[in-house]
């Protein structure tokens, strides 16, 4: 990089993009739509204001969909990026003993962040992840829908108001119909694309695991490769012992907790494996955390390997695994 180095941090929020530029000690601040006018109103301000592409290092905080928006239009013109975890960054402001917070302050943090931690660049998940994981968002948020349309129909149930039972009920069909119809057309984006559908058919093999968490794992984590091992995958899931889940975190125990109970059932690895647990006083809910942070071993080891479930060869292998 040259040797004037330029930091920027980018508070994003759903309607606007705070910015904040840090160059040669000077902070200069800006707001602009988060649109992809206000994207091309970020790089034009920046290039006004000095900012060096080859020189520049930008950081926004890991918020979903609207974060990951802004940092796909910012690479793509050719920016340098960081999307980085907000529990860092929470954790840099503490050592400032930082404790004000407003849009623009906070994009100053990340600006400052930025200049003195220099984080790893962000490269963009490829397009059928990004269009998986969308396909999986509008999957979860029907289910949400679903559940809360079910507790309320069995609340007017409760209180003998079957007229307003049978209005939920018209709706609790449509929404089956359209998850139906979702998971539907997640099956056939995965078998659509080699890679997506190569790695599917490795987790599938596993008992225990089926479409929908196979659908999360590819949707919220993405090509497992790209972790060093096992114990990364499932810190970033979070599903190690004593982790706190920070903004960042792919929604982990809700991802797999269920899959690991069924898991603990299906699956003659984790089933024996979580029984040895139980044998040594292990109390019910650590066996089935324990049984989750396996899976993700099990996981792992196999799409990277890219061997299918064996159980004579989980059983002799994932204790040699760091981490377990």
């Amino acid at each position: 990089m040259n040797e004037a180095v330029c930091s920027v941090g980018v508070d994003v929020s759903k309607r606007k993009l705070d910015l904040a530029l840090l160059l040669n000690n000077k902070l200069k601040t800006k707001v602009v739509e988060n649109s992809q006018n206000g994207y091309s109103q970020l790089h034009q301000w920046l290039l006004d204001r000095g900012a060096v592409m080859e020189s520049t290092h930008i950081c926004l905080e890991a918020t979903g969909p609207y974060s990951e928006s802004v940092a796909l239009a910012l690479v793509e013109l050719g920016w340098t990026v960081s999307v980085v975890n907000p529990a860092r960054v929470k954790g840099f402001a503490q050592s400032e003993l930082s404790r004000n917070k407003t849009d623009t302050l906070d994009a100053a943090l990340l600006a400052r962040f930025c200049a003195a931690m220099h984080p790893a660049p962000w490269t963009p998940p490829p397009a059928e992840y990004r269009e998986l994981r969308a396909w999986v968002d509008r999957l979860q948020a029907l289910k949400g829908i679903q559940q809360q349309e079910t507790n309320r129909q069995e609340a007017y149930d409760a209180s003998g108001q079957s007229a307003l039972v049978a209005s939920v009920q018209v709706h609790l069909d449509w929404l089956q119909q359209q998850i139906s119809q979702l998971e539907h057309e997640i099956d056939d984006h995965i078998n659509s694309h080699p890679r997506l559908k190569h790695d599917a058919t490795l987790m599938l093999s596993i008992p225990g695991i089926g479409d929908t968490t196979v659908a999360k794992v590819l949707a919220y984590i993405g090509d497992v490769r790209r972790f060093d091992s096992a114990k990364a995958l499932a810190a970033f899931i979070g599903v190690t012992p004593r982790q706190k889940q920070s903004g960042s975190s792919v929604r982990g125990r809700t991802m797999i907790s269920r899959t690991g109970h069924s898991a603990l059932r299906h699956n003659p690895t984790l089933k024996a494996f979580g029984e040895r647990l139980k044998s040594n006083g292990m109390a019910p809910k650590a066996v089935v955390g324990a049984a989750m942070r396996k899976l993700v071993h099990l996981i792992y080891g196999i799409v990277k390997s890219g061997v299918p479930f064996d159980a004579h060869f989980g059983a002799k292998n994932l204790d040699l695994q760091d981490g377990i």
